[in-house]
């Protein structure tokens, strides 16, 4: 680019100069005129007044040869071409034989003598520049007086060829010396321009590479050329991998490691059938999203220790590096007795918030004793993140709503932390927020993030205006963030996704072989169609409507009977709490009726598996079934919608995805329903499974391209690029209000 400018400038240069010759030109060449008509002006009149004797003598003898003969002994000069003279009568007494006609003696004597009118003038000599058709001429007429009286003028014709061959010469020189100038002038810009450019951009390199520790003037447009650097990188398409999120997180953040605070470990540890100790992955949204971030960044993760061996694999600390077999994080636990989880985890977070955010009809439930827990549990996270640590100000991930005051006790301790907080479900309107009784305390904590994220922008307008409703702060709704006791906050909606491609699908088999296996395994037909749903048994979900969605399709399409088989994989999650346990019961009870009505020859239109299936187990289903109904009532994003277009590699399959997801923002490709319209859904399950495979392929070809650009690494890039941003700011902003302090000290001294 600025070399491009250089050569603008050197172009406007040359033209710049071109100008300028034009117009010295001009200006030599009219100066030089008024010389050289000075100069011929001047040699007339010294050829006449040095010939002045001889011309009296012959003008009194009226000899017309002999002045003749003067008068072309006078054109001798090589400027001088013709010669006339003219007596008092204005007879021409002689004159040279080329002399123009044009130029009579009575034609000039009314320049030379004075007008009859005037008595008392004396005669005058005349100059003037003409033309003939073989070029320029200068004619002057000199008056020939003797004692003050006139005899007559003499008239001289000059030759102006050769001044006009002068200033030719003289044009031709001044634009050769322009020309030159400007190349020279040219030449160095360019040469300057570039050997600056180079010399700029060799130091701009070096310094974004971290070679260069302290260039203070390139602090004013290294963060400008960083982010444009981030924005080409998201526009051109490129791939969000691993290695580009370690390079952004090194580029960014110098390469620190990032703690991550979630209640849900990644690995949970338990005895097997044998006795020995399994490791098991617990089916888990969070998990599955961040579990890849760790794997590429590396740092600690501090989690609830749930599993029953969890105590048995780590050390004194509560540490224990993971995954199994390729250990690049730490998995810190922190240890709940019974009274602390039912307290904290079942009663506030998920019979009070939970419910409280999701509009899936069910009341929350506030007890002052479970928030008590709540924040006893939430100052031993944030004291776990302070302990695990490693600066004074740290990037700490705090995730969901499990601790939601975290963001706050860390800031409390390490004023200079960098918190990111991503609140996984949605977030409710005020009006439904206004229902907890410490939802100031709640807003207070969140407050204490640099910045807090949402799946959508709906759930950051409703946390804004939350906000704004109870709390004493100032919105700025241009830029989306809170100020609050001089802190901003960033409220940013960062869609989550999987990571790309999924590793679990390495070591699975082709789609046929999955399918045929599946379907031998339940007991069905080789060409039997088959739908598939995977959720954690949670009333948000709407499992209950989905089992009715298939009922419907039976009964307005007869022909699917015996044909179509719905498998339902449905982890238990959350049995203390006894909406969960009625829900269990329920969609037994649901299935179990479904089967019954339709029962003929064995045939199970519904198979519910309540049990917990590994990765690797979920995507074989995942990659064996025709049809994936999502048909969550509510959910922040749903990353099984997801994960059913990252297995299908073949591209084929269809999705079936509720309207009430964040997912359906983005897979727009998906047959989007209302779960609550039985009719809808219904329809809806059986367009997927008469869709031709042309149609099929189109649709998952789209889904899947979209996962694989806006992956899990993109989401984590994004988050902390915008993180480092922060932290630079408020940096710079530490730096000068300890500059001003300090000059506002020294000046009371």
């Amino acid at each position: 680019m600025k070399i491009k400018r250089s050569i603008r400038f050197a172009l406007a240069l040359v033209a710049g100069l071109a100008l300028l010759t034009w117009i010295a030109s001009g200006l030599v060449q009219r100066t030089t005129r008024d010389w050289f008509e000075r100069d011929v002006r001047l040699r007339a009149e010294a050829v006449v007044n040095g010939a002045q004797q001889a011309l009296f003598s012959h003008w009194r003898k009226a000899e017309s040869q002999d002045l003749r003969k003067l008068l072309v002994e006078l054109t001798r000069d090589e400027r001088i071409m013709a010669a006339a003279a003219c007596g008092a009568n204005l007879s021409a007494l002689a004159f040279t034989p080329n002399f123009p006609r044009e130029f009579s003696c009575r034609t000039i004597a009314d320049h030379v003598r004075p007008a009859p009118d005037s008595p008392g003038s004396a005669w005058s000599a005349w100059h003037s520049v003409s033309s003939l058709p073989g070029g320029g001429i200068y004619v002057s007429a000199i008056p020939l007086l003797e004692n003050e009286r006139a005899l007559g003028f003499v008239v001289l014709v000059h030759d102006l060829s050769f001044m006009e061959r002068r200033e030719t010469e003289t044009r031709y020189f001044l634009l050769f010396t322009f020309g030159i100038l400007a190349l020279i002038a040219a030449a160095i810009t360019l040469i300057a321009a570039r050997l600056s450019w180079r010399g700029w951009s060799n130091e701009l390199r070096r310094l974004l590479r971290g070679e260069v520790n302290e260039r203070p003037e390139f602090n004013p447009i290294l963060r400008d050329v960083r982010e444009l650097y981030d924005r080409i990188l998201e526009h051109e398409g490129g791939s969000w991998t691993p290695e580009r999120l370690r390079h952004t997180l090194k580029r960014h953040l110098q390469g620190e490691r990032i703690v991550i605070v979630a209640n849900r470990e990644p690995y949970i540890h338990a005895h097997g059938a044998d006795g020995a100790i399994v490791v098991q992955h617990p089916a888990s949204g969070l998990v599955t999203a961040l579990e890849p971030v760790m794997r590429a960044c590396s740092g600690v993760w501090i989690a609830h220790g749930s599993g029953p061996a969890d105590r048995e694999t780590v050390d004194k600390h509560g540490h224990i590096r993971v995954p199994p077999g390729d250990e690049s994080y730490i998995l810190r636990r922190i240890w709940l007795t019974k009274e602390e989880e039912r307290g904290y985890y079942y009663g506030f977070a998920n019979e009070g918030l939970w419910p409280l955010c999701h509009l899936a009809h069910a009341r929350p439930i506030f007890r002052s004793e479970d928030w008590e827990y709540y924040r006893k549990i939430n100052q031993r996270f944030a004291d776990a993140v302070c302990e695990e640590v490693d600066s004074d100000d740290p990037i700490v991930l705090v995730q969901d709503y499990h601790f939601a005051l975290v963001p706050r006790l860390i800031r409390e301790r390490m004023p200079r932390a960098t918190v990111i907080t991503f609140w996984h479900i949605p977030w409710p309107n005020s009006e439904n927020f206004g229902i907890c009784p410490w939802r100031n305390e709640i807003l207070e904590g969140m407050l204490g993030s640099s910045i807090i994220g949402f799946h959508t922008q709906s759930h950051c307008n409703n946390f804004i205006d939350a906000v704004d409703r109870y709390l004493e702060s100032r919105i700025d709704r241009e830029h989306n963030a809170i100020v609050q006791q001089g802190r901003r906050t960033l409220v940013r909606p960062y869609p989550i996704s999987l990571e790309w491609p999924v590793h679990w699908i390495k070591d699975l088999p082709p789609v046929a072989d999955c399918r045929a296996g599946i379907r031998a395994e339940l007991g069905l037909a080789p060409d039997v169609l088959l739908g598939v749903g995977v959720d954690r048994l949670d009333y948000t979900k709407g499992v209950e409507e989905r089992f009715l969605a298939v009922e419907r399709l039976l009964d307005r399409h007869p022909e699917y009977r015996g044909r179509f088989t719905f498998v339902q994989i449905a982890a238990p999650s959350r049995v203390e709490i006894d909406r969960y346990r009625d829900l269990n019961e329920n969609l037994v009870k649901a299935a179990d009726r479904i089967n019954d009505k339709f029962r003929k020859d064995g045939y199970r239109p519904i198979i519910l598996l309540r049990a917990h299936h590994e990765p690797p187990a979920v995507f074989r289903y995942y990659r064996a079934a025709d049809v994936c109904y999502v048909s969550s009532l509510h959910d922040g994003m749903n990353l099984v919608a997801k994960e059913f277009v990252a297995a299908r590699d073949d591209e084929r399959g269809v999705l079936v995805l509720s309207q009430f997801t964040g997912a359906a923002r983005e897979l727009t490709e998906a047959l989007v329903v209302n779960p609550y319209d039985l009719d809808q859904a219904s329809a809806a399950l059986a367009t997927a499974l008469t869709m031709p495979l042309p149609e099929q392929h189109e649709r998952m070809r789209a889904m899947r391209t979209f996962i694989a650009e806006f992956n899990v690494y993109r989401w984590a890039g994004r988050m902390l690029a915008d993180a480092a941003r922060i932290r630079e700011r408020e940096r710079l902003t530490g730096r000068l209000e300890g500059e001003h302090a300090a000059d506002r000290a020294r000046a009371t001294r």
